[in-house]
């Protein structure tokens, strides 16, 4: 159940940061989870030392550390130093889509709706290469168009592909029509029923995103470790009969996933030490397979899942040296 009092996620922050000490190793997403829990709680200046502390240790994602900052900064007071880190994220120009679409979002949060779409189409520019995008690019495209509607503008190219990438029932243009509001004060039933529907498929999508805070991942064990866990605790060989077998599950199990509309899906890589690890936290034996899909959660909380699909040229999630598109992604 997701904390819904500052009490509550004052004690979940607490928790992740307990986690953090007995995983150093995945102390980044950690601590970036408990950070958020800490604003939500209301308690912005621990979230800012918990910022500060992962930038003095050599991130791997100081660009979006520093983006978060800035906008739990502004949030109590710190304008002029959230927009001094805003200006240098964008000009240190990243190469992933999460940092500009947070500080473009701080921006659009006070207002600044012509900094944001500015800082949006640098990115666009930057980030939109092909047809074929990350899930973090797709949002930051959705973000943007959302903005230019506000604004008045009119469609461009990557407005268009953010419509093209649209798949709820309520058509883009439809959700992010800024002339909304004034159907709800009006007294013709049709079109209160009309935004009623609207409202939904926002608030659908919505939940979504908040229920899904890591990604929904499937175990893939690397064929040596699937031989010594198999070889360890045979009682798990209905699971995984074979290698191949293994393989083909992950990739069918996804894509019913996907069929289904299941957003934030990934792929963690398991190992032989770390599930025992994990069975032996849980006080319980490493041949019992209803641990399996609990193991999976843990290693995509603390930040171990890789998003799936690939993109359709890069390296197929199985390890061998094939494109996705040649490998597993092949019909």
């Amino acid at each position: 159940m997701r904390p819904d009092t500052p009490a509550a996620h004052t004690t979940e922050a607490e928790r992740l940061l307990r986690t953090a000490a007995q995983y150093p190793g995945d102390r980044e997403p950690l601590y970036l989870q408990a950070a958020a829990h800490l604003e939500l709680a209301g308690d912005r200046q621990a979230a800012t030392a918990l910022y500060d502390t992962l930038l003095s240790s050599s991130p791997t994602s100081p660009l979006l550390i520093r983006s978060l900052k800035a906008a739990n900064l502004w949030e109590y007071g710190h304008e002029a130093e959230a927009r001094a880190i805003i200006e240098g994220v964008r000009s240190a120009r990243p190469t992933d889509a999460a940092p500009w679409e947070i500080a473009a979002e701080t921006l659009e949060a006070h207002d600044e709706l012509e900094a944001a779409e500015k800082t949006l189409t640098e990115a666009a520019a930057l980030l939109v290469t092909s047809a074929e995008l990350p899930h973090a690019t797709q949002s930051l495209l959705t973000t943007r168009h959302r903005i230019r509607r506000m604004l008045a503008l009119p469609h461009d190219d990557w407005d268009d592909q953010a419509d093209l990438l649209h798949t709820a029932d309520v058509p883009l243009d439809e959700l992010h029509d800024p002339k909304r509001l004034w159907s709800l004060g009006s007294e013709d039933p049709a079109e209160l029923q009309a935004e009623i529907t609207r409202l939904r498929s926002e608030l659908g999508t919505y939940r979504t995103a908040l229920s899904r805070p890591f990604p929904v991942a499937v175990l893939h064990w690397p064929e040596p470790e699937l031989d010594e866990l198999l070889t360890a605790y045979p009682e798990l060989e209905a699971e995984y009969p074979t290698y191949r077998a293994h393989l083909t599950d992950i990739e069918a199990s996804l894509r019913e996933l996907a069929q289904a509309g299941t957003p934030n899906l990934g792929i963690v890589r398991a190992t032989v030490p770390s599930y025992e690890a994990f069975a032996a936290s849980e006080s319980t034996h490493p041949s019992n397979a209803d641990l399996l899909p609990q193991y999976a959660t843990t290693l995509a909380a603390r930040g171990r899942a890789t998003g799936w699909p690939p993109v359709w040229n890069d390296a197929c999630w199985c390890g061998r040296e094939a494109a996705y598109g040649e490998c597993h992604g092949e019909d």
